[in-house]
């Protein structure tokens, strides 16, 4: 009986100490949660520098429209200017989170997506990822300019054609990243977060 008692007082003692550590753990995670900050939209040092007027294209969309990226907008409205290629994976994970953010953000936002290479392939891409309703840019000059080296990437521009915020974008969190730096009137998060610690 004795054995039984000290092995029951033994197991209580341990539950207790295991249900601090617990807490001690679960208190630290909440310290961690605090300290981590968002990670924005990846900004490359090379390209187009945030804060400058964009450079003026007009291309013509897949489907014949003419569409101007990086003049100034009469209806002050902003541009989100993604490119996208077909053979790029994230590409493909990321467009219903664009087409989601184009809805939510439809007040003061338009999507452009852009991107070069063979039409007949940009036609399939489009068709099978049901883009048909956002303007799709089929243009080398345009990712030139831009300086676009890796995909996905995105520019926003706002109704005055300034580039805000711009660079790759891997998940909904970078491409909220680039709104968000746009509000804040910051190049980045990055840059935001260095500045405020």
């Amino acid at each position: 009986m004795t054995a039984l008692a000290i092995s029951n007082v033994v197991l209580w003692v341990l539950v207790l100490v295991l249900g601090a550590v617990v807490l001690a753990l679960t208190r630290q995670l909440g310290v961690l949660h605090e300290r981590i900050a968002p990670a924005g939209a990846l900004m490359l040092n090379r390209g187009l520098t945030v804060g400058e007027p964009a450079p003026v294209l007009e291309v013509a969309a897949i489907d014949g429209r003419p569409v101007k990226v990086g003049a100034v907008r009469e209806d002050g409205r902003s541009t989100l200017l993604l490119f996208v290629s077909p053979t790029c994976p994230v590409c493909k994970t990321l467009l219903p989170a664009v087409r989601s953010s184009g809805r939510d953000e439809r007040s003061w936002l338009d999507v452009v997506l852009a991107s070069d290479g063979d039409v007949a392939e940009q036609r399939a891409f489009v068709r099978a990822q049901g883009l048909e309703a956002v303007p799709y840019v089929v243009s080398a000059a345009l990712g030139l300019a831009y300086q676009v080296s890796r995909l996905p990437f995105a520019a926003l521009l706002d109704e005055r054609g300034v580039l805000r915020a711009r660079g790759l974008v891997n998940s909904r969190e970078h491409l909220e990243s680039l709104f968000e730096a746009k509000r804040l009137g910051v190049a980045s998060l990055q840059q935001y977060f260095s500045g405020a610690a």
